[in-house]
């Protein structure tokens, strides 16, 4: 038999994941041609060439009984101290290998993170729309997910519920920008804003409130945007990050955590999430992987892929008569749609093989997420089923 806690996860299972495997029934049925698979945010561009190279040159150079063992539960020191000197020098912090934990990807990272610091009953701040997943690693940990409305207006966090919310619970406050599924990025005004809240709110309740940067899309701006390191603004910011995304590695599971010595209790914190790290079942994030992307720090995705995909997606659509959110980072288009209910829209466009993800799934009803990290003849096999789909609800 199994648990009550895994029932209620199994009846809230991931709608993205679901969309994903609805796709490939479909494409088995009518040719993989002839379904567009918008549901998952599975990067499409092939990793760097320097990464591949990278791992034949540690298998050539280094002795595999250590390159395949065990290391500290934090990771490699030299790894950690690669990835403390690379955002050092990007953005102007002063870490040093102490601050660094190498993580089972930026999930894995967000676990040992709650773990470390949830009791049961605490609560954590989320601003809709956000990906559905957050509230199941805080229930792993009995802690509660409290959301904040959705700005409809242009998708940065409302700050006024936000202050509202906070309560003397408040143990963590989740932001991921660049956005999914939005493609938002969180302005400096408003994440000056959330730091001031915070600050205000610590000293009200006399309690300590981390700001959580879950960042696996940093990499990923457009239009001149520049790449943000949120610990500047706020004293107890974590970072999770995840070269998921930067390096099209979603399968190696590989990532850190930043513990910033300005936050509170930060060599317990780094204590705490070194043992979270081992009695989670993670042990230590996979070895081979720490040592390959440390010597792809100053490596990247094609961006300009994502980016002409965004130009042709959102040009596209809104033409159709589709009201979007012109993305600014991340590789989602984040569409109105055309009736209320959009499980009735999503439903519709799974008539033309049209397959995307319902707002409701990122507790932000009536848009749907289009995730746009597929090939561009994909997109542009896509158009005429997009027109149709216009068609049907009377869009220009």
């Amino acid at each position: 038999m199994v648990s009550e806690r895994i029932r209620q996860a199994l009846a809230g299972s991931s709608a993205i994941r679901a969309m994903f495997i609805e796709g490939k029934a479909l494409a088995e049925k009518v040719g993989a041609e002839n379904v567009y698979d918008f549901s998952l945010g599975n990067p499409a561009t092939e990793a760097p060439k320097a990464l591949n190279e990278a791992i034949k040159e540690i298998l050539d150079e280094e002795d595999s009984l250590i390159i395949h063992g065990y290391m500290d539960n934090s990771g490699y020191e030299d790894v950690r101290q690669s990835v403390a000197d690379n955002l050092n020098r990007r953005f102007g912090t002063h870490f040093n290998y102490h601050n660094i934990i190498m993580t089972v990807g930026a999930a894995g990272g967000l676990n040992i993170i709650f773990k470390t610091i949830l009791d049961p009953g605490s609560e954590v701040m989320v601003f809709a729309p956000y990906f559905g997943e957050y509230r199941s690693y805080a229930a792993n940990f009995d802690g509660k997910l409290v959301e904040v409305f959705p700005n409809t207006a242009d998708f940065q966090p409302d700050m006024e519920d936000f202050e509202k919310k906070i309560t003397p619970k408040t143990r963590a406050v989740i932001v991921n920008t660049p956005n999914n599924p939005t493609g938002v990025i969180y302005s400096q005004e408003t994440m000056k804003k959330i730091a001031s809240i915070l600050c205000a709110k610590e000293q009200e309740y006399g309690t300590d409130i981390y700001l959580i940067s879950d960042e696996p899309y940093r990499e990923l701006v457009y239009d001149g945007a520049k790449e943000d390191f949120l610990t500047k603004y706020y004293h107890n910011t974590l970072v999770g990050y995840s070269f998921s995304k930067s390096l099209s590695l979603p399968g190696e599971r590989i990532g850190y955590v930043v513990v910033p010595d300005e936050a509170a209790d930060s060599d317990l914190l780094k204590d705490g999430i070194n043992v979270s790290n081992r009695t989670l079942g993670f042990v230590n994030a996979p070895s081979l992987m720490q040592k390959a992307v440390a010597r792809c720090l100053e490596e990247k995705t094609n961006v300009g892929f994502y980016d002409g995909n965004r130009i042709l997606l959102y040009e596209e659509l809104t033409k159709l008569g589709f009201t979007c959110i012109k993305p600014q980072g991340a590789f989602y288009l984040w569409m109105k749609s055309p009736v209320e209910a959009e499980e009735e829209f999503v439903r519709a466009a799974k008539k033309y093989n049209i397959l995307f993800v319902k707002g409701s799934a990122f507790a932000c009803p009536g848009y749907v997420r289009i995730a746009y990290c597929v090939s561009k003849e994909m997109i542009e096999r896509s158009l005429p089923a997009f027109k149709e789909l216009a068609k049907e609800y009377g869009l220009a």
